[in-house]
């Protein structure tokens, strides 16, 4: 994993940080202390402050620690709906936790094409075949794929399982709507890479 310097033209621009109301100064210092610098996404969604805290506040929630979805499964999850939406910002980050959480860029680098891999156990492989069934246009989940998820998971934990789903397709679809790069977080998988990017190594 490298840092990457991104020259790039969001379509929403961020304000200066002094603009920002007082309280989300805080969350801004915790991005910073946390990945080095403050994340894009935060700096658009802020923009409407209340709209900013609703966000973060659920993505604590799904991301606690004492969460029942395994870390590695939720990286995983926020990976793979990442790939589908073309959210570059998303995948380099969720990539680069991913590889964290699982010691290597080995999975990282097999997801795309994942059913084709030895990689991925079969729980791993059934919430797969959910998040596509959930996030590829015209799919649908089904009652067989519903039952394999049974035998993983209890009926709140599949709730958590579709409420981060959720969460993921709507943080990738509004990243990738406005445009907003990458931040040099993770190597991407060649095929995440956008011609259009703007980028020194």
């Amino acid at each position: 994993m490298f840092n990457i310097c991104l020259d790039y033209d969001m379509r929403v621009t961020e304000k200066p940080i002094s603009s920002y109301p007082w309280y989300l100064r805080p969350f801004f210092w915790n991005q910073k202390r946390k990945y080095g610098q403050i994340l894009k996404p935060a700096l658009i969604w802020a923009r409407v402050p209340r709209l900013f805290a609703a966000i973060a506040i659920l993505y604590g929630v799904l991301d606690r620690k004492s969460s029942p979805i395994d870390p590695v499964l939720r990286s995983l999850i926020t990976v793979r709906v990442s790939q589908i939406n073309g959210c570059r910002f998303c995948i380099d980050i969720n990539s680069a936790m991913l590889a964290k959480r699982t010691g290597s860029m080995n999975k990282v680098e097999a997801l795309e094409r994942w059913q084709e891999s030895g990689l991925f156990e079969n729980k791993e492989r059934a919430v797969l075949d959910y998040v596509e069934a959930i996030t590829y246009t015209g799919r649908q989940v089904d009652d067989g794929l519903t039952q394999r998820l049974y035998e993983y998971f209890n009926e709140d934990e599949i709730v958590e399982l579709t409420g981060l789903i959720a969460f993921q397709n709507l943080s990738s679809k509004f990243n990738s709507a406005l445009d907003l790069p990458a931040q040099g977080f993770c190597r991407l998988p060649e095929s995440a890479d956008r011609n259009n990017e703007k980028s020194n190594i």
